[in-house]
Order: structure tokens, then C-alpha cells, then sequence
């Protein structure tokens, strides 16, 4: 939602008191850190209520009141995590008599309570901004801040209005795993109130889901429909595992979206990694600037991410990486290029493949449909011969992908299941037997998307 800004109808006057009680709830997945709004109800610029991460990634509630701060309490806790999903839950009661009870916070069904900042608890019968009257809820960014977009993904958006609801509402701790995972029927403990709503429920419609009709409306930017959700986790690009130290690379769109410059390698890793098991993923190449040695990487890599070197390692000293050069069809590993195949990839609008075998310890690379080198992922004939990723630094293997040059630009739209390249759908979904992950074309016999799902299949 990096662009992207939603909101409610106007929210009715409610009834006596009921601006006293609510409760939000939510899922997210952060795909850029820093300072970025959640959630925004706005009467004017002096007088507002946010829930909004600051730039050190803390999370922050408050309530501006004549323009100065009014309440405001800032969580120790570091919200970094950019592969999986938080469930959030805050729990309004001004109602009760014991200060500490009237805001309430939860983190994945646990609450809150170690805050670097409160500032005034909030008083006893204290009428809530965000539970007015005559104003709106804003999902994506402060409409007074327009470039503090929320940078991420989110599922099952909701509002009970007029009651302090407990996380067991939206979720459960797995009684095996201890996970707390989330419940896809949301029954409040009274009713949903005047101004309840539930939204991007199981995809990214804004239409109300509760028992009322508050539909929300688009006010910029795109939804973008994902198969990521807090019960199957998809593989993205890393913002953290990086190899360029001046960040020359930006990613988008949820973190599968990568755009280099032309100021040195740029390298980024993957957020999921397997020791076993048989995966797949595609990437389309979208651009690139000049025109000339416009080759796209496909790689992978069981070491750390290596600082100023291109196509995803495969240099002196980092060992550990694999990567088909689409510039002319060779699999580079240790600083040296193997002929692999003679497809190559290097125009705009191909897709590549690679199918990752940790059963058997090879890789495959194709484009457009078409294995290289002959080979045959669901047979598991051809292929190229990996180190065992036991025997490996991190004992895993990560999807990688970097420029192919210090002094050009590239673009690449990844695909690891999501069933998107950026904010494009794929032309005709192929076969996939597994059921997990949406891709252009057919997905080998055996494999999956790398995903939690696709982790334990």
C-alpha cells in the first residue's frame, strides 16, 4: 500500500457513550520500515487521532487535540520484521477506572506493556477522536501527511464499534506450535455497532463484511490483490539483506519489485530460505538503461550477502550462489560461467524461471516455459549440480537477485506465487498441482511455491 490511501463513509454520530468504547484489529505485513500511518481519523489538522509507525520503527498512538498532543503512547518494541505478518489490536475503553485499562494494545494476541513514551493516560470518560462522529476513518496514510503512505500489506481490517474487545475475537494460539494464527469468522462479543466494519477479507475488496454496509472507497494508488496472508507467508525480496550499503536498489510493490541505479551492484536476498524441498518462482524482466548488456540474473545463495559484486554473488569469496547470466545462458558459480543453455534473457517482457530441488541438490533455469539445457524439473533430469546446503554457511538456500552492472539501470517484476508481476496479473495462470501459488506458467511435478505452506507440504 506504499501509494495507497482508503477510506470510510462518513462515520455516524453514535449513540450515547458509544464514542467511549471501540476497537481495531487488523494484520499486517511491513514491506518498507521507517515512519508510515496506519490509521487516521481527521477533523481538522489541529484535532486527529493516529496509529503510526515513527522512524525508528516504533509503533505510536495518539490523539492531537487544538494542535497540541494530547495523549500519546510509543512502544519500545521494534516493528522490523519484514517476512511475516503482525496481528495488531487496539482496544479502546475510557470508560473503566483504572488508567492503565482505557488503551489497550495487542501484539500477536499479547498485550503491550513496556512504552518509552505515555504521555497523559488518557482520562476516565474521555470521548475518543477516532470513535466521532461527522468524520472519517483513513486506512494507508494521514491525509495531512501525504507522503507518509503505509508501506506493506493488510488483511482483515476491522472496527467493532462501542466495545473493548479482547485478540481472541480475531485469533487463537495454536495449542501444537503455540502460533497465534487468525480467525477467519470475527463474532464480537455484542454487535458490531453503528460504525463496524470488516474489509480486505480474503482479498483486497473494500466492501463491508460485517453486518453493516460502511463499504470503504479508494482515494489513491491501486489494491493489489495477494496470495500472501497471515496463514501462508510467500517469499519476498529482503530490504535487510542487502549488498549495496548506500540502498541503490529499491523494491515495491510488497517487496517483489526491484529497481537498481546506476551507482554500484546492488543485491538483495530473499526472506524465506529451505535446507530441503522442491521450489518454484518466475521473474520478468520489465527494463533496462542503456540498451546494451541488458542480460537478467536468476540466482540463489547460501552465504551471507556479498557487498559490491553483481548477478547475486558468484564471486571470490562468496562461493555459495548460483546464477543463471541471462546475458548469455551460462551458470555462474565461484567467479566462473558454465555454459547452461543457449535461451537467453535479455529482453524486455521475458520470464524467467528457476526451480530449486533440495531433494536432490540442483537447480533449473528457464524462460518463457522452456527449461534450458534440455532439462527436465518433474523427471529431474539435466539441472545443475549445487553444494548441499548443509555444507553451506547458512545451511539453506535463498533466492537472490542483483543488476548485472555497476553503471545501468534495471528493472525486474518477481513473482515467487503471488500471482502478480508488480501490480500486473499473470496472463494465463499455469498448472500447479501442489495448489499453492499462482504463476504464469506450469509449475514442475513436485514443486510448490516457497512459501510456510509451501514449507510443509
Amino acid at each position: 500500500m506504499a501509494s495507497t490511501h482508503i477510506e470510510s463513509p462518513t462515520m455516524a454520530n453514535p449513540p450515547t457513550g458509544a464514542s467511549k468504547k471501540g476497537t481495531w484489529s487488523f494484520w499486517m505485513k511491513r514491506t518498507g520500515l521507517g515512519g508510515s500511518r496506519i490509521l487516521n481519523t481527521n477533523e481538522n489538522s489541529n484535532n486527529e487521532f493516529l496509529l503510526s509507525f515513527k522512524t525508528d520503527d516504533t509503533m505510536q498512538i495518539y490523539q492531537i487535540a487544538g494542535g497540541s498532543n494530547q495523549y500519546q503512547y510509543r512502544t519500545n518494541r521494534k516493528f522490523r520484521d519484514v517476512n511475516s505478518w503482525y496481528h495488531i489490536v487496539l482496544a479502546i475503553d475510557t470508560t473503566l477506572g483504572t488508567a492503565g485499562d482505557r488503551v489497550k494494545l495487542y501484539v500477536n494476541g499479547v498485550q503491550e506493556t513496556s512504552f518509552q513514551t505515555t504521555t497523559n493516560n488518557m482520562p476516565q470518560n474521555h470521548s475518543f477522536h477516532g470513535l466521532y462522529g461527522g468524520i472519517k476513518q483513513n486506512i494507508g496514510r494521514d491525509v495531512d501527511h501525504g507522503s507518509e503512505f503505509f508501506d506493506g500489506v493488510l488483511s482483515y481490517f476491522a472496527f467493532i464499534d462501542g466495545t473493548q474487545e479482547l485478540p481472541t475475537i480475531f485469533g487463537s494460539t495454536d495449542a501444537t506450535t503455540g502460533e497465534w494464527k487468525i480467525k477467519t469468522t470475527i463474532t464480537p462479543s455484542s454487535a458490531w455497532g453503528t460504525n463496524g466494519y470488516l474489509i480486505l477479507k480474503d482479498g483486497n475488496s473494500l466492501t463491508d463484511q460485517s453486518t453493516n454496509s460502511n463499504n470503504f472507497s479508494s482515494v489513491a494508488g491501486t489494491l493489489t490483490k495477494t496470495e500472501d496472508c497471515p496463514s501462508n507467508v510467500f517469499c519476498t525480496w529482503n530490504p535487510l539483506a542487502k549488498g549495496d550499503l548506500n540502498n541503490n536498489a529499491t523494491l515495491s510493490n510488497g517487496n517483489t519489485y526491484y529497481s537498481s541505479d546506476q551507482s554500484g551492484y546492488n543485491i538483495r536476498a530473499g526472506t524465506i530460505g529451505a535446507s530441503k524441498g522442491k521450489f518454484y518462482w518466475e521473474g520478468k524482466f520489465v527494463s533496462h538503461n542503456p540498451q546494451t548488456s541488458p542480460g537478467m540474473p536468476l540466482g540463489i545463495i547460501a552465504d551471507n550477502v556479498p557487498i559490491g559484486t553483481n548477478i547475486a554473488g558468484g564471486q571470490a569469496p562468496y562461493y555459495y550462489s548460483y546464477t543463471y547470466d541471462g546475458s548469455n545462458g551460462s551458470v555462474v558459480y565461484n567467479s566462473t560461467g558454465t555454459n547452461y543453455g543457449t535461451t537467453i534473457l535479455d529482453t524486455i517482457g521475458q520470464i524467467g524461471m528457476v526451480a530449486l530441488d533440495l531433494d536432490n541438490n540442483k537447480v533449473y533455469f528457464g524462460v518463457n516455459g522452456t527449461w534450458t539445457n534440455s532439462a527436465n524439473p518433474s523427471s529431474g533430469t539435466g539441472g545443475y549440480s549445487i553444494i548441499d546446503p548443509a555444507d553451506t554457511p547458512l545451511g539453506f538456500y535463498l533466492p537472490a537477485v542483483s543488476d548485472r552492472s555497476s553503471i545501468r539501470e534495471y528493472v525486474y517484476a518477481w513473482n515467487f506465487g503471488n500471482g502478480y508481476f508488480g501490480t500486473t496479473a499473470v496472463s494465463s495462470a499455469g498448472a500447479n498441482a501442489s495448489g499453492n501459488g499462482i504463476f504464469e506458467y506450469d509449475v514442475p511435478n513436485g514443486f510448490t511455491a516457497l512459501s510456510t505452506k509451501g514449507l510443509n507440504l
